[in-house]
């Protein structure tokens, strides 16, 4: 499984809240009234972002229950969520009814691109069973425009996506069509399903998180085509120059898919 720092969690929080769309946790959250408690899995937790986002925009109370194959990151969730947690270690890559039973709502933030088509058909299998509600957000879907424009943008975007689609853990990634596909999988299970764009826009102001995107955008294109690697530096460099100029923006495509049953 891929693996998250602490510190990269932390560093792209505020770009993953100001990005999130609220109807499409409006409309779960309405689905999910009159639930008490209100139980919810949430599955690659990372150090509870997600948690943070959602506590005080769904019905009260809730019991969480927060899986990742991190112990490291659960014990610095534990630090920083709202309330008393169930932790649990898991390995997602193999997923386990256990992880839903008793569930109202089953939910991952930037999980999914992650995983196969398996994967997600098998996830959208075992929330029906469950009876969860599903809400799973800031799904990357292959779309990224950075500001001011630079001839091999479009050349490394192409490299990424393809680098996204490899294996992470789960069997070949989804990677940019991930939100469809798992709506898809949703729709076929039975579930009503809204989808909304969810992008990341990430201004000057947010120059640390530019400079770790642009990073790890080269460092994945290198990866997939190693002939290329001194045109992908070059182009790092030159948008690295305009982030340090001040004069760069960048927008990463995402949404958020929400599934409620009957």
């Amino acid at each position: 499984m891929s693996g998250f720092s602490a510190e990269w969690l932390a560093l792209r929080e505020p770009a993953d809240t100001a990005a999130r769309a609220p109807q499409v946790t409006d409309a779960v959250a309405t689905a999910l009234a009159g639930r008490t408690p209100l139980r919810v899995a949430d599955l690659g937790c990372g150090t509870g972002s997600n948690m943070r986002y959602l506590a005080s925009r769904l019905p009260q109370p809730q019991v969480w229950r927060l899986l990742d194959h991190d112990a490291a990151l659960l014990a610095t969730a534990r630090t920083l969520v709202p309330q008393a947690v169930d932790t649990r270690v898991a390995d997602l890559r193999d997923l386990d009814a256990a992880a839903f039973e008793g569930c109202d709502l089953v939910t991952a933030s930037a999980l999914l691109d992650l995983v196969s088509e398996a994967w997600i058909r098998r996830f959208a299998s075992l929330c029906r069973d469950a009876g969860a509600a599903v809400l799973v957000v800031l799904n990357y879907d292959g779309r990224t425009e950075c500001t001011p424009d630079d001839v091999d943008d479009e050349a490394v975007r192409a490299l990424v996506n393809a680098h996204q689609r490899s294996d992470k853990g789960f069997g070949p990634a989804l990677g940019p069509d991930s939100g469809a596909r798992t709506a898809q999988a949703l729709t076929d299970a039975g579930y009503r399903v809204i989808v909304e764009k969810s992008d990341w826009v990430i201004g000057p102001d947010q120059a640390e998180l530019q400079r770790q995107l642009m990073s790890g955008w080269a460092d994945a294109a290198v990866e997939l085509a190693p002939a290329e690697t001194g045109r992908i530096r070059a182009w790092q460099s030159r948008r690295l120059a305009h982030v340090d100029a001040g004069t760069s923006t960048v927008r990463v495509g995402h949404d958020d898919v929400g599934g409620v049953l009957g």
